[in-house]
Order: C-alpha cells, then sequence, then structure tokens
C-alpha cells in the first residue's frame, strides 16, 4: 500500500455539506481528517488526509464526493537517516 496526503479546498458554502457527505461515507471515515474549520479558520477551508490506499485512484475516494475534484492526492513516503546520507552521493 502507498501512502498518500489529501489535501481537500471547499468554499464555505461547501463546508456543512462536504462534512455531511463525510458522515454518510461511513463509520469512522470523518475520523482521519484535520480541519481548519473545525478550529473556527474559515479563511482558508481546507482539510487534510493522510491514508494508505493501493493507487491516487482510490485515495481519491475518500474524498467527500462534492469536493472530490477539487483534491489533491499527494503520494508521500517516510524517509530513514541512511536514506538521507544515501542521497549525498
Amino acid at each position: 500500500m502507498a501512502r498518500f496526503l489529501i489535501q481537500a479546498t471547499h468554499t464555505p458554502d461547501q463546508c456543512l455539506n462536504a462534512l455531511d457527505e463525510m458522515v454518510a461515507m461511513g463509520p469512522g471515515e470523518i475520523d482521519g481528517w484535520d480541519l481548519a474549520c473545525a478550529v473556527g479558520d474559515h479563511s482558508n477551508h481546507i482539510c487534510f488526509s493522510l491514508v494508505e490506499a493501493p493507487d491516487a485512484g482510490a485515495a481519491r475516494a475518500k474524498v467527500a464526493p462534492s469536493i472530490r475534484s477539487q483534491a489533491q492526492v499527494i503520494e508521500v513516503a517516510k524517509v530513514t537517516p541512511e536514506q538521507v546520507r544515501s542521497y549525498h552521493n
């Protein structure tokens, strides 16, 4: 499985609908999201999630349908100190 960082932007008008869709996607689906709106920051309307999925399409499917097309899905990976040292060679 690969790891993906998902950033899903939305407008103030889309916010509550997207949250409702996340809840409707099933138990626990909203748990993996961090939301700036949840702490009163409505200037950016951004939500983030780090997910494991077989590919970017499967990761994108974790985004609420109404904002899915606006989401950025970026594959990420951790590195070890040894890997960092090898990058210098």
